[in-house]
């Protein structure tokens, strides 16, 4: 239910939408800002190598950002003409004018931003809380999506596993005051140290670069007013989402997507279980399943290039115009 922040280590570019910090940006990527109606979404774009690529575009999880795309994105640059967003209150885009912040607000924002800017039907990403958002879009806006890759999905568990609990506290009202107090001498290095920890099956692939990186990514974000409410508003609407019954409930609208779809499921992930990835193939018909033993949460950083060739193989069987 909880993504990392691990930027590209290449060199970066400032974002004159940053309210306190620039935003890094790797060689290749452009930033830009949507303004919609109570609503300014970051988005940061990787275009394709050649003109008339199909567009595809990547939502991150929870506590994430764009940024968690930028080591897929470039291995598909000849496939798709990347997009990656950033969610209201989170990576470079401000909180939303209504305080939504549940998976349907979520859902709405890719689906209002996909829309303005008639990019649609995209490949469609999601990871963890962005899985779940992913899915609902799929569901109710199957005009919009041409393929949809899955990614540690953040889909209702019946029994949630411990290490995912802490998340899934934040939830619960004053909770994240609550924490936020009680953390407030904590580095932004032992708070890195924290969140690699929990999402990567080994954090020890992190490079002293990418650290780095990452730490300068936390001291922006704490610096943020509304850093801890968007991080509890999001949960608190991962786990309404988890509680919703009948036609608008998670799996059952995993049921009714008609997208050809990749499932990514890591053996050492603590914050959504493995176990998930054989449910979750019985409940998106004909889907494929890619099973990594040794990753965590976020594949699309650990293993990059062999979630890319599993994009390239599900392109290629279904068409990537």
């Amino acid at each position: 239910m909880s993504s990392t922040e691990l930027p590209e280590t290449r060199t970066a570019a400032a974002s004159p939408a940053s309210p306190i910090r620039t935003v890094r940006v790797a060689d290749g990527e452009e930033l830009r800002s949507v303004a919609l109606p109570g609503l300014t979404l970051t988005v940061r774009a990787r275009p394709g190598n050649r003109p008339g690529l199909p567009p595809a575009l990547y939502v991150h999880g929870l506590g994430g950002s764009s940024q968690n795309w930028s080591d897929l994105m470039p291995l598909l640059a000849d496939q798709v003409d990347g997009e990656a967003v950033d969610l209201p209150g989170f990576g470079d885009s401000p909180p939303p004018d209504d305080g939504n912040y549940s998976v349907t607000g979520h859902a709405r924002a890719v689906i209002r931003l996909l829309d303005a800017a008639g990019r649609g039907p995209v490949h469609l990403f999601g990871n963890s809380m962005g899985g779940a958002v992913a899915t609902r879009v799929a569901a109710v806006r199957p005009d919009l999506v041409r393929t949809l890759t899955l990614i540690s999905p953040a889909l209702p568990e019946l029994r949630a596993q411990r290490t995912a609990w802490p998340t899934a506290l934040l939830a619960v009202p004053g909770i994240a005051s609550f924490f936020a107090k009680l953390t407030k001498d904590w580095t932004a290095e032992q708070r890195v140290k924290g969140v690699l920890s929990l999402c990567y099956g080994d954090p020890g692939q992190v490079t002293e670069e990418g650290f780095r990186h990452a730490v300068e990514e936390m001291e922006r974000r704490l610096e943020l007013p509304y850093f801890w409410d968007a991080m509890a508003r999001s949960s608190r609407g991962i786990v309404d989402a988890y509680t919703l019954g009948g036609q608008h409930g998670l799996w059952r609208q995993a049921e009714r997507v008609l997208a050809p779809t990749l499932l990514v499921y890591g053996g050492r992930d603590r914050l959504v279980s493995y176990r998930m990835a054989r449910r979750a193939a019985a409940a998106f018909r004909g889907s494929r399943l890619l099973s990594l033993p040794e990753a965590g949460h976020v594949a699309m950083m650990e293993y990059p290039e062999t979630v890319a060739q599993a994009v390239r193989d599900l392109i290629a069987d279904h068409g990537g115009s």
